[in-house]
């Protein structure tokens, strides 16, 4: 028997901690060094099983991180795998992720009132310090997400 180990793609992510937070938040700590704040909310409403997590913040906030890092979990068997929490977005997503967005998209602030079918006038205050409402937010992080994907879409096709 061979004992080398192979590996294949990127590593997969490994959670070091992870501390529940008001309103279902929970802090991340990745074994990369980045701490991210989700939002379980969406995904506790989304299945039955998760009702005793929805409706006990008691519950809620006995979250542990698994032996192996691989997901957080809790008693009765419910968890979410450190995978599938790394494909969540953070909450937090401020003026210079909105800047770092529109140059990612190469957007002008026409470009990007149109892209979000809001004013440029709104867009230039995002840009500047005005708060960014979740909506925007999330518009925004699609498309850039969908640029990233058309690209690796290309590269594949290419390749």
């Amino acid at each position: 028997m061979n004992d080398e180990i192979i590996s294949v793609g990127s590593p997969l992510p490994r959670i070091v901690r992870a501390e529940p937070l008001e309103k279902k938040l929970v802090r991340i700590t990745w074994n990369s060094g980045k701490v991210q704040v989700v939002d379980l909310a969406p995904a506790l409403l989304s299945r039955r099983v998760f009702i005793p997590l929805r409706e006990d913040d008691k519950l809620f906030r006995t979250m542990r991180v698994d032996e192996y890092g691989t997901a957080i979990e809790w008693d009765g068997g419910l968890d979410f795998s450190a995978l599938w929490l790394s494909k969540l977005p953070s909450i937090e997503f401020d003026n210079q992720a909105f800047r770092d967005a529109m140059e990612d998209l190469g957007m002008t602030l026409e470009g990007m009132a149109a892209a979000l079918e809001i004013s440029r006038r709104q867009v230039a205050e995002y840009r500047k310090n005005k708060p960014i409402p979740k909506s925007v937010a999330y518009a925004t992080r699609y498309l850039v997400n969908v640029k990233h994907k058309d690209e690796a879409d290309q590269l594949a096709m290419a390749g």
